[in-house]
């Protein structure tokens, strides 16, 4: 039966997504390891099925400023992943590498911007490489589009791709922990939170190719 909406998944496809997650955040934390010349870290990501105001709540309510980094997908899968990140992630790796420090998310120039799009693709180009490795498909990302606003604003970009797919959206979390708190921020752990929003009809390639029913 063809994939409808996201409310048809089940347990199964849950831990599918959770161990690309795992092996997505693996390969992430060995690269920014190297970027940032330390050991980091990492716990099992969480997956939750969540509707769009539920997402909106979940990142600090609709007001709290946020840098959404836009990614699209092209090729076996389509669809857009969306990275939220709060003013502690960008603070982390800023004082990791450059020993800035930053009181808002608006005090980001262009050199920190550019730093922060690198990270992005780091993220991206390791979630989609976990996809490629366990299932041989084939994916494109392109280079993050970095925005600074209102959860709530930041989330309506994707907003028309939500209501083809249902009501609720893939919310992903990882966690990144430092080795070595001394050169992060005053907290050594540090989270991303990713929305993935893949073509239903994608989905079904996914799930298809691990020879699991959807």
């Amino acid at each position: 039966m063809a994939l409808q909406n996201m409310e048809q998944l089940n347990a199964m496809h849950f831990d599918v997504l959770r161990e690309i997650g795992n092996i997505g955040q693996g390969n992430a934390a060995s690269s920014l390891s190297q970027m940032l010349s330390q050991a980091i870290d990492i716990s099992v990501p969480s997956v939750k099925l969540l509707d769009f105001n539920e997402s909106v709540e979940y990142l600090g309510g609709p007001e709290n400023i946020v840098l959404g980094m836009l990614v699209g997908l092209k090729g076996d899968i389509n669809g857009m992943m969306l990275y939220v990140l709060q003013k502690s992630f960008a603070s982390s790796m800023l004082k990791s590498v450059f020993g800035k420090e930053i009181s808002d998310l608006t005090e980001l120039d262009e050199m920190d911007l550019s730093f922060i799009q690198e990270i992005g693709n780091i993220l991206a180009g390791s979630y989609v490489n976990a996809i490629s490795s366990l299932t041989g498909l084939t994916i494109d990302i392109s280079v993050p589009t970095i925005s600074i606003d209102m959860a709530g604003a930041i989330l309506a970009v994707p907003a028309v791709e939500f209501a083809q797919i249902g009501n609720s959206v893939l919310f992903i979390d990882d966690s990144f922990l430092f080795t070595n708190a001394e050169k992060s921020a005053d907290n050594n752990e540090i989270k991303s939170n990713m929305i993935l929003v893949p073509e239903l009809s994608s989905l079904e390639t996914l799930f298809s190719r691990l020879g699991i029913e959807v």
